[in-house]
């Protein structure tokens, strides 16, 4: 799929596009050793949050609509 291609699609086939690839990128173990040191800090200190119930949660339903719903205003 080209560039403009990509661009000519509407949001919601955008953001189904995006949702694949980022997927995808998570099952590659390749791209584990493209993450920063810094990035794996953050994440670290948010998950330590998580399992201390300091950070607020949502379903990814829920999450995923509230998303859509903001990408629909713009």
């Amino acid at each position: 799929m080209t560039n403009p291609q990509i661009a000519a699609l509407p949001l919601a086939e955008k953001l189904d596009l995006m949702e694949t690839l980022w997927d995808s990128l998570c099952r590659d173990a390749s791209v584990e050793s493209l993450i920063p040191d810094w990035h794996q800090t953050v994440l670290s200190d948010r998950i330590a949050r998580l399992d201390r119930g300091e950070e607020p949660v949502s379903p990814w339903n829920e999450a995923k609509s509230r998303l859509l719903d903001e990408a629909g205003k713009l």
